[in-house]
């Protein structure tokens, strides 16, 4: 399987935006990739008041693009994260999957990026709404391989990768428009431990270079495997194609030779579980109970052995 991450620059251009990742998922499909991801928000990116004017429903020209090119060049699209205007006007940062035969997932970021970062104060929570599910989403390729959902400042929490990768997961996708600092300190980091302690294959599409005065994206977008290892890294530029070949049966060759799934202890993930909430993620508002999974789950209309949906409750069964 030839996958591709897709690195580019998003700014309050929702048009520019759109022909850039138009223009790359093309030559990734030309380089003969079948799964390719694009970055988190890579519709529009700026302040707040950029993002919110660049958001678009569910059949807005982002997601009707995605499913369309899915289906035109016969790929795998995971097509980033992109701001969604719900039926009731509140946004949710929400990651898709199109598939080649029209099927669509979908996945509302669970973590909401509330942070201090280099003197920026950052409060995703004040304009959007946590997602409530995990989505395990299967490829179209013969062995239906499933691919585990997150976005961005999901990769901090490491507890959500371990059960898109007990649900099935082999490999986990990392849209994100981590910031320059963070990338330099962390990125690679936290995606090579994700990759480790999982036994999975991680892509993770970063964005790159100034979205507006002073906000910045680090880049650095790859492929890793389920050993750590790099396969490939894009350059420091704005816009990159990363391409490397994934050897599925690795998974099951590090997956043997450290069985950390199989020795998992139910008692301490329930112990997890058990714990109050952190007191900033209380506060978060979450969508109507089940709604993002029930859509991705309905949409894609999983076969038997497909996982789909779940709702982020039952991390304790994990």
């Amino acid at each position: 399987m030839r996958a591709a991450v897709v690195q580019l620059l998003a700014t309050p251009d929702v048009a520019a935006a759109q022909e850039a990742a138009d223009r790359l998922v093309r030559r990734a499909a030309a380089a003969g990739a079948t799964v390719v991801l694009l970055p988190e928000k890579w519709s529009v990116l700026g302040r707040d008041a950029d993002v919110a004017a660049g958001s678009q429903p569910l059949d807005g020209p982002a997601v009707t693009w995605a499913r369309r090119t899915a289906v035109e060049l016969g790929i795998d699209l995971l097509a980033g994260s992109v701001s969604v205007t719900r039926a009731d006007g509140r946004q949710q940062n929400t990651a898709i999957h199109a598939a080649p035969d029209g099927r669509l997932a979908l996945y509302g970021k669970l973590h909401l990026f509330d942070a201090d970062v280099a003197g920026r104060r950052y409060r995703e929570s004040d304009r959007e709404i946590a997602g409530d599910c995990l989505v395990v989403s299967p490829l179209s390729d013969d062995a239906r391989t499933p691919v585990g959902m997150t976005v961005c400042y999901d990769l901090r929490f490491p507890e959500l990768h371990r059960a898109l990768a007990v649900r099935g997961a082999r490999i986990l996708t990392v849209p994100a428009a981590f910031t320059e600092r963070t990338t330099a300190a962390h990125w690679e980091v936290l995606l090579r431990a994700r990759a480790i302690e999982n036994g999975v294959f991680v892509l993770a599409a970063n964005q790159h270079g100034e979205h507006a005065d002073g906000i910045r994206s680090g880049g650095r977008s790859m492929i890793i495997d389920p050993w750590g290892t790099v396969l490939a890294q894009a350059p420091d530029v704005d816009e990159a194609v990363v391409v490397a070949d994934l050897d599925l049966a690795r998974v099951d060759e590090v997956r043997e030779g450290l069985p950390v799934l199989r020795q998992r202890r139910g008692d301490v993930a329930a112990a997890l579980a058990g714990e109050e909430p952190g007191d900033l993620a209380a506060g978060w508002d979450v969508g109507a109970a089940g709604e993002a999974g029930r859509a991705a789950a309905d949409a894609v209309a999983p076969r038997p052995g497909d996982t789909a949906a779940a709702p982020a409750r039952d991390e304790a069964q994990a």
